[in-house]
This record gives C-alpha cells, structure tokens and sequence, in this order.
C-alpha cells in the first residue's frame, strides 16, 4: 500500500493454483476443496481516496492487453466486487464514509487467476485504512470469507493451501523459484457453470506430495503433482482448454494445467528466460492474451 497525492495505491496480484481437488459436495451449494495458490507477478492496479459524500464511486481503465470478452464482462456496478467489498464494510463498520475507486485491470476475468477478488481484497485493506477503522486482519479476514473463496487469499502474501471452501488458510514456505506462461483464451469461463458441470471423485487425490514439492522448490517434483479435478468439466464447456493445451504441448512445455475453474491456463519454466521464450511462441499462434509471470512473496 502506498500513499499518494492521488490517494492510497495497491497493487493486487493474480493467482496459480498449482493443485486442486474436490473433496465433497457441501449443503450450502459450496465443494470442499484442497488447493494450493501462488500469487504471480500479473498485477491489477487499485486507487482509493476517501470521500465524505458516503458514494461508493468506481471506475475502470483497462489495458490494451485485457481482451473484449472481460471489457464486456467486468463492470463498475453492484455486481462488482470491489463495489461489494467497500459497500459491506461500509455496513459493518457504520462508517458515514465514501470513496472514489479507480482500477486498472491487467488481469482478465473469467480465467480462474482469481483477479476480482484480489481486487476486493484490495479495496478493503485500502478502505480500512483511508477511513480509519482499524480493523484487524482478521476482522478482514471474516468479512472478505463472506464475498467469495478466494477473496481472504489475497488478504495477505505468499503462497497458501486452501482447505474448506478454499478460504481455510494455511501459509506455505517454499524454496521454489516459480516462472510460469499463462494463455487466457477470448473467451472466460463462469465458475458457477463450471462447479455445476464437475463430480466429486470417488477417491480424491492427495495434497501432500504437491506440498512436498513445491517446498523442496524441485520444479521436475512439482511438474509430476500438478492437478486440477475442474478441468475434465471445463473441457466440456469450452474447446479453448484442449487448444491451449495442445499448444503447450507444440511448443515445448513438459507440464501445465488449468488454474482454478478456467479459462486461464499456464505451463510451468525453468527459468523467466524460458518464459519469455516460450511465451512469445504461444503469441503467434493468436490463442488470446499471454502473459510471462513469476511467483511472488
């Protein structure tokens, strides 16, 4: 978080998940989950500045990197996240306050990276601050479970796994140096048909030798555990993931894999140089936006 003569600054990452399974069907509608999420070196920008008008006031400025389908998709009303964020701790705070928001979307929607709510986790740390509410992380922490799964993940920094709905939160250490390519399709993918379109398998795999790996930092071990139990049902919503896929294959990447409900998929490097290579190859062949990122803290 930064101060500015604009206002206070934030820059919210996307997300990896580098393993995810369904464990159960839950009654309230939700899947139990393991997971394990990376935050990579993809950025969206958030500016917020106080207002005492109590008007919640967001506005959009996209990057020419950001695909028609998420212009389209994403909007500045109360469906938004950022704008559900700020309303509900509005509410809960009592605060007489308002705020003017502008975000600076990099990463695209519908693509499982997680970037609307990395954007509402956001808003509210910028929000708890700009208005002097002095909540607690986890106060935070509560009130962002309430808005979506993965939201209390990017409430805080570096990798975690994800038990329950995904918002049970266990920080991870890793020695991994993790440069990753990540193709979004023009298309997004809705996580709701997704979820819908997916069945809980009979014997769930295991997370532990993902953990294993990926604290060892050994990419060839965390190359063998990639696993995401989404992917069969966003293959039959989408032909993108199959292209993608066999993209990666063409070009050279020994493992990849679908990051949360899709569409967005990434393939793990060596190295950033291998990225950028490997990265460039995948934009010629014209399969949507692609971006070469690293895992970071």
């Amino acid at each position: 978080m930064l101060a500015t003569n604009q206002g206070l600054v934030c820059h919210t990452p996307a997300k990896l998940n580098l393993y995810f399974e369904l464990l159960a069907r839950r009654e309230d509608g939700y899947h139990d989950v393991e997971t394990l999420m990376a935050p990579v070196s993809l950025y969206d920008t958030l500016m917020f500045s106080p207002k005492p008008s109590g008007v919640i006031d967001l506005s959009i400025r996209f990057s020419s990197r950001v695909g028609r389908w998420s212009q389209q998709t994403i909007n500045t009303g109360p469906e938004n996240l950022v704008v559900q964020a700020l309303t509900l701790l509005k509410q809960e705070s009592e605060s007489d306050l308002g705020g003017k928001v502008v975000l600076e979307k990099r990463i695209p929607a519908g693509a499982g990276l997680g970037g609307g709510s990395s954007d509402a986790a956001a808003a509210l740390r910028l929000a708890n601050h700009g208005w002097g509410l002095g909540w607690s992380t986890q106060q935070l922490r509560e009130l962002a479970a309430s808005l979506g799964s993965d939201v209390p993940f990017f409430l805080g920094s570096g990798p975690k796994i994800g038990r329950g709905r995904g918002d049970q939160l266990t920080p991870l250490e890793s020695c991994a140096r993790i440069s990753a390519v990540i193709v979004v399709p023009p298309e997004g993918l809705s996580t709701a048909d997704v979820y819908r379109a997916s069945k809980v398998p009979y014997s769930p795999r295991h997370i532990e030798p993902a953990i294993a790996a990926f604290q060892t930092g050994s990419l060839r071990q965390l190359k063998r555990t990639l696993h995401n139990g989404l992917t069969v049902a966003a293959r039959a919503i989408s032909p993108w993931i199959d292209r993608v896929s066999n993209a990666m294959d063409r070009v050279g990447f020994s493992s990849h894999q679908m990051t949360g409900s899709g569409s967005g998929y990434f393939g793990l490097c060596r190295h950033r140089k291998e990225a950028n290579r490997l990265a460039s190859r995948l934009r010629s062949m014209h399969l949507g936006d692609v971006f070469a990122v690293n895992m970071v803290g």
